[in-house]
C-alpha cells in the first residue's frame, strides 16, 4: 500500500483531532473583530467557557499557546526575588519552574518524580520551608499520564495562605475541573487538546483574589496583563484588548456548542471509558502502565515499552507504516514509553485502531505477543458499557 492510500489517525494529546464542523467554520469568510457578527461569537465563547471550568470567574482569553496562559499566571502573580513554589511530576510541571526562573522569582521546586503524583503532605512540608505565596502545579501531566489530586493540593496550599495555580491545558474537557468547588485560585488551559480546536487560544480563569493579587505585580507584562484583558471582556458588549484570533474563536464557539450538546458529565464519562479501554488493552499484553493506577487518567495512556525494543522506532513505524501518530516519551522517558491519547474528539474505534497498530508494530519489531488480544480487551470494555466499537463513546 502506497503512502497516498494510508489513512491518517492522530492519537496525540495535542494538537488533537478537530471535528469536521469545527474545521469548516474556520473556512468561512473572515470577520472584522469589532463587527456585530463576531462580537456575538466572542460573547458566546466568553459565556460558555466558565461552564467548562465550572467557575463563576471570567475566563481571560489570549492569542497564544497553553504556555502563554501559564506565563500570564507567572507574570501576574510573582515578583522578582520573591519565593514561588513549583510542584512538578513531569516535563510540563517543570515548565512552571522554567517560567518562574525566567521572570526572576526565587523558585523552590518540589519534584515528585516523573510518573509519581505530587503528594499533599510533601507540598505541606515544602510550603512550611519556602514561605511562598503561590504554588504552581499540573492537573494532567501529559508527559507521563499522571493526574494529580489538585483538590487535595489546594487544601494544603490554602493552609499556608498560599494560592494555587493549576495547569489544566490537557485536562480541561477530559477530566473534571471543578474550579470553584475545589478552591483552585487560577486554572489555565489551551484550545488544542480536549476543547477540540487548533492551537492558538490560551485561557486563564482567575479568582477575584487572584486578580487582586495581580494588581500588586502590575508592570510585569503588557500583553498578558490580566487587568487589561478583564476590563475589555467585561464591557457590554465584550471587547478584547488586542486583535483576537477571529477564526479560532469561531472554531471554539462550535466546539463549545458540541460539548454543551453532549453534556459535560457525559464528556467526562466518555474520556473515562476510553482511558479504561486503553489501559485494559495494555494489560492484555502484560505491558506495564507508566505511573500509578488511576481511573482519572483519561487524557493519555502511557505504556512502558518491552525490553529489547527500540523505543524510538515505535512511533515512527506506526506513523510511517500504518498512518497512526502517537507520541513517544519526552526527556528522560525518550525511547522508554509510548503515549496514546484519547482527549477531545475521540471515540471507541479510535482507541481500537491505535491498539491494533501498536500490536502490529511491536510484533514487527520482534516482541512476542498475541495478535488481537489488546483489541479484544478494549472491545470488551466498550461492549460492557454498551458502546459499539465503531461508534462515538
Amino acid at each position: 500500500m502506497t503512502d497516498a492510500f494510508i489513512k491518517q489517525y492522530l492519537m496525540t494529546a495535542g494538537p488533537t483531532p478537530v471535528p469536521p464542523k469545527v474545521s469548516q467554520v474556520m473556512a468561512e469568510p473572515m470577520l472584522y473583530h469589532r463587527a456585530p457578527a463576531f462580537i456575538e461569537v466572542y460573547a458566546r465563547c466568553l459565556e460558555r467557557l466558565p461552564r467548562v471550568f465550572q467557575t463563576s470567574n471570567d475566563v481571560l482569553c489570549f492569542a497564544a499557546s497553553g504556555t502563554g496562559a501559564m506565563e500570564s499566571a507567572v507574570v501576574n502573580l510573582t515578583r522578582a526575588g520573591e519565593p514561588a513554589l513549583v510542584a512538578s511530576c513531569g516535563k510540563f510541571g517543570e515548565r512552571w519552574a522554567e517560567l518562574c526562573d525566567a521572570h526572576g522569582a526565587a523558585t523552590r521546586h518540589l519534584e515528585a518524580g516523573w510518573g509519581s503524583k505530587v503528594e499533599p503532605d510533601a507540598l505541606d512540608r515544602a510550603l512550611s520551608d519556602s514561605g511562598a505565596r503561590t504554588v504552581f502545579t499540573t492537573l494532567s501531566e501529559t508527559s507521563t499520564g499522571v493526574v494529580n489530586d489538585v483538590r487535595a493540593l489546594a487544601v494544603a496550599a490554602h493552609a499556608h495562605d498560599a494560592m494555587i495555580v493549576v495547569d489544566a491545558v490537557s485536562a480541561l474537557g477530559a477530566v473534571p475541573v471543578r474550579q470553584d468547588e475545589w478552591g483552585l485560585d487560577v486554572v489555565v488551559s489551551g484550545s488544542q487538546k480536549a476543547l477540540m480546536c487548533p492551537p492558538g487560544l490560551a485561557f486563564a480563569s482567575a479568582s477575584g483574589e487572584a486578580l487582586a493579587r495581580a494588581t500588586e505585580a502590575a508592570g510585569g507584562s503588557y500583553y498578558f496583563d490580566w487587568q487589561r484583558t478583564a476590563a475589555g471582556q467585561r464591557k457590554d458588549p465584550p471587547d478584547s484588548a488586542f486583535t483576537p484570533a477571529v477564526g479560532l474563536f469561531m472554531a471554539l464557539d462550535v466546539a463549545l456548542g458540541m460539548i454543551e450538546e453532549e453534556g459535560l458529565d457525559r464528556v467526562h464519562d466518555r474520556h473515562r471509558l476510553l482511558g479504561r479501554a486503553a489501559r485494559e488493552a495494555a494489560r492484555a499484553h502484560d505491558l506495564e502502565l507508566y505511573g500509578p493506577e488511576d481511573d482519572n487518567a483519561n487524557v493519555v495512556t502511557a505504556i512502558a515499552l518491552p525490553d529489547g525494543i527500540d523505543g524510538a522506532q515505535v512511533p515512527k513505524r506506526m506513523r510511517d507504516r500504518f498512518g497512526i501518530t502517537i507520541a513517544g516519551g519526552q526527556g528522560q522517558l525518550k525511547g522508554r514509553i509510548v503515549r496514546i491519547a484519547h482527549c477531545g474528539y475521540f471515540g471507541a474505534f479510535d482507541v481500537i485502531v491505535a491498539i491494533a497498530g501498536l500490536e502490529m508494530t511491536l510484533r514487527e519489531l520482534g516482541h512476542d505477543l498475541e495478535p488481537g488480544a489488546g483489541v479484544a480487551a478494549a472491545q470488551r470494555v466498550f461492549s460492557e458499557a454498551g458502546v459499539p466499537a465503531g461508534a462515538p463513546a
